[in-house]
């Protein structure tokens, strides 16, 4: 989990200078429009301004800026600019905004920015609540995991005129995180065209934040027809040397279920998406939730305390509250869960017990007390989870399933049978079947099919892991459980070989009984590998 207190004034502040090349870009794609007012929502050091000064010197710009040290430098900028027609607002633009949508005022021909990348969480209260107020003005539902990029955005296209263009720079998890489901439906039903141009590379040094150009224009009026959204992927910066009118009317559109949810299904080609549709449409795949529940791991509120090596175990005299647990990839570097692997990880000096405390009966005992208090000194029964329940050290709803998944993976998901019956934590979920069994479930998940529709269902940030919560794993698409499992099998082929290896044997093996042809299962295969390795890219390669 971050903390406020470990992130940076410029993480805080949300703020990340756009290259100048891309500013010019954008500005010259909108001024195909001939925009007269054009808005900038968070103008920073007014990197835009120089090219709207070039390019479209008799526009009308208005820009917002909370910060006094960067309101200075977009003002300072404008003038170097000989941007005579501009009006710097050293206001919140989301507070601004939430008055402009109510009384139907204020609206632009263009919207140009790079708007706070800020979590939810780091806001201070009242810019939580202007937040708020701009999704519930747009009938938008609203969720607190929210970042600041997203009513950013919302408040931005909805105050264009018909037909007004929106060219930002924007999060590259506005294709996929589930917080920006709203923006992403409002933009579906409120544009007439969206552009995504997807790079290779990431364009801010010194994070691992992927960010895409988001290139949106208006609907004239509420019925007009929808083209949808086409995404456009480019490598190193030759893009910029097109027509952005060239660019923008370039991908293909799509609409439909694409627009409607994530965008990911778009970094797909047609014929994948075809047969994804078609094996969906034709009831033999089954969706995860029809096989099985997923319950997220122990919330425990203080893992380190809860969470030991035998050392402690043993210097504290915990043996009689210890039990296995496991809640890290390199607990788990195979599909099966048993008491060699937990030895193994043991011996490494891996956190392998969970102590719980069910009530306070263990207070009568010298070696647990002694825990407790030791945990006291550090403050840990005052952390949120820990002084909500009574005692502080009484973790709730403890158990153990048959099977558990890990929330986040590298190259895939994949489901552990857990045969030790080890408890795991909230960096693992839960898994109770409906029908079938564990070793059928565990065996049959590992396949091209399952693999491509975690990418499209998952979410992934800087670094490229991918992470999965619940609803997404419900979504999940499962070949027929039918084939016998060889659970050993596969557990030693995850242990020892490439992950692409053994997919393409699983997906042979899984979805053979499907009929699915040779061509098709590479189809799947490839699928999954375009969005597993544009989810890996790192510096030069990353997202």
């Amino acid at each position: 989990m971050n903390f406020i207190e470990n992130e940076s004034a410029q993480k805080l502040r949300g703020g990340y200078y756009t290259p100048a090349d891309l500013a010019t870009f954008l500005v010259r794609w909108v001024r195909h429009k001939a925009p007269v007012d054009i808005l900038e929502p968070s103008c920073g050091d007014g990197v835009f301004f120089k090219p709207l000064a070039d390019l479209i010197p008799s526009a009308h710009v208005t820009g917002f800026e909370i910060d006094a040290a960067e309101a200075k430098k977009a003002s300072r900028a404008a003038r170097q600019a000989a941007l005579h027609t501009v009006g710097i607002r050293r206001d919140d633009f989301l507070g601004w905004a939430g008055g402009a949508l109510e009384g139907k005022r204020e609206q632009f021909d263009a919207v140009l920015g790079n708007p706070p990348f800020i979590r939810y969480q780091y806001l201070p209260p009242l810019f939580q609540g202007r937040a708020e107020t701009i999704f519930s003005a747009l009938g938008r539902k609203f969720t607190k995991h929210t970042n600041a990029w997203v009513p950013f955005i919302l408040a931005s296209f909805a105050l264009l005129r018909p037909g007004g263009r929106l060219a930002m720079v924007v999060p590259a998890e506005i294709i996929h995180v589930t917080h920006a489901q709203s923006l992403r439906s409002y933009l579906g039903a409120n544009a007439r065209r969206l552009v995504v141009i997807d790079p290779d590379e990431l364009w801010f040094e010194g994070t691992l934040q992927g960010a895409v150009l988001l290139m949106a224009e208006k609907k004239m009026h509420p019925d007009e027809h929808a083209e949808g959204l086409g995404m456009y992927p480019v490598k190193g910066r030759d893009f910029l040397k097109l027509d952005p009118e060239d660019v923008f009317r370039a991908p293909q559109s799509i609409n439909g279920k694409t627009v409607a949810g994530k965008w990911t299904r778009a970094l797909l080609p047609p014929s994948t998406r075809s047969l994804l549709y078609g094996l969906v449409d034709s009831g033999e795949v089954r969706r995860f939730d029809d096989v099985a529940e997923v319950d997220v791991g122990i919330v425990t509120g203080a893992n380190k305390f809860f969470l030991v090596e035998d050392e402690t175990v043993e210097r504290f005299g915990l043996q009689q509250w210890a039990h296995p647990m496991f809640g890290r990839s390199e607990h788990c570097p195979g599909v099966v869960y048993d008491e060699r692997q937990h030895r193994a990880n043991a011996t490494s000096g891996n956190p392998t017990n969970f102590i719980w405390f069910q009530d306070r009966s263990v207070e009568k005992s010298r070696s647990g007390r002694r825990y407790i208090e030791q945990g006291e000194k550090e403050n840990l029964h005052t952390r949120y989870k820990c002084r909500i329940r009574s005692p502080w050290y009484s973790v709730p709803s403890v158990y153990a399933t048959e099977i558990g998944m890990l929330k986040r993976s590298h190259d895939t998901p994949r489901l552990i049978l857990n045969q030790l019956r080890a408890y795991t934590t909230d960096t693992a979920y839960r898994v109770r079947l409906k029908e079938g069994t564990a070793e059928q479930l565990v065996y049959g998940f590992i396949n091209a099919l399952t693999a491509l529709s975690a990418e499209l269902e998952g979410r992934h940030y800087g670094g490229g892991v991918l992470e999965l919560v619940p609803s997404e794993i419900e979504k999940l698409l499962l070949p027929p459980l039918k084939v016998r499992p060889k659970v050993a099998e596969l557990d030693k082929a995850v242990r020892t070989l490439p992950m692409d290896a053994v997919l393409e044997q699983q997906t042979r093996r899984t979805l053979g009984g499907l009929g699915l042809s040779t061509a098709d299962q590479s189809e799947l295969l490839n699928g999954w590998r375009r969005l597993r390795d544009r989810r890996h890219r790192v510096s030069a390669d990353a997202d």
